[in-house]
């Protein structure tokens, strides 16, 4: 059995068709896709929430997803906020109402302002919130001075130390 088709046919159904695919080619290509440039962050973290920033490449909407677990079951969305060229694509969000003394997992990714069907790659991140109840805190510094850059009184301690050790 053979179908005849027309040339005029033929051609007139490939345009259709491929016109279809020229129209829609940035749903498929990851480089119209909204980039986070400089990773994730987070900061000002309390015993009840936190704030986590991104910048993107472009105008966008940074669209954020917290959770308690890694595998962000039971994830909240919360609504997105705006990264325009005034904040050098830069967004912000406060993170509240968190379970203190607790590891937060938080997801950000990007959706393009001019096809809103377009969304980049997510990032993860994670902080922890402070304890609710009051306990003891160490901090620990070490380091050493370097010699030829310290103030002469570093150099007396330390020469001084040096030769209590040989002898």
């Amino acid at each position: 059995m053979t179908i005849r088709i027309s040339r005029r046919r033929f051609l007139s159904t490939a345009a259709a068709a491929g016109a279809g695919v020229i129209a829609m080619p940035y749903l498929s290509r990851a480089a119209d896709r909204p980039v986070i440039t400089h990773g994730v962050q987070s900061g000002d973290v309390g015993a009840d929430g936190g704030v986590v920033w991104a910048r993107a490449d472009r105008p966008s909407q940074m669209m954020v997803e917290v959770a308690t677990t890694e595998s962000f079951s039971n994830a909240r969305t919360l609504p997105p906020i705006a990264a325009l060229p005034e904040s050098d694509f830069t967004a912000k969000m406060l993170l509240e109402n968190l379970p203190s003394g607790q590891d937060i997992f938080y997801r950000i990714r990007f959706r393009d302002l001019s096809h809103t069907d377009i969304v980049g790659e997510p990032v993860v991140g994670r902080f922890r919130t402070a304890p609710g109840d009051r306990r003891d805190v160490s901090f620990v510094w070490g380091g050493r001075p370097r010699l030829g850059h310290q103030p002469r009184r570093w150099r007396h301690v330390h020469l001084r130390h040096h030769a209590q050790i040989q002898a």
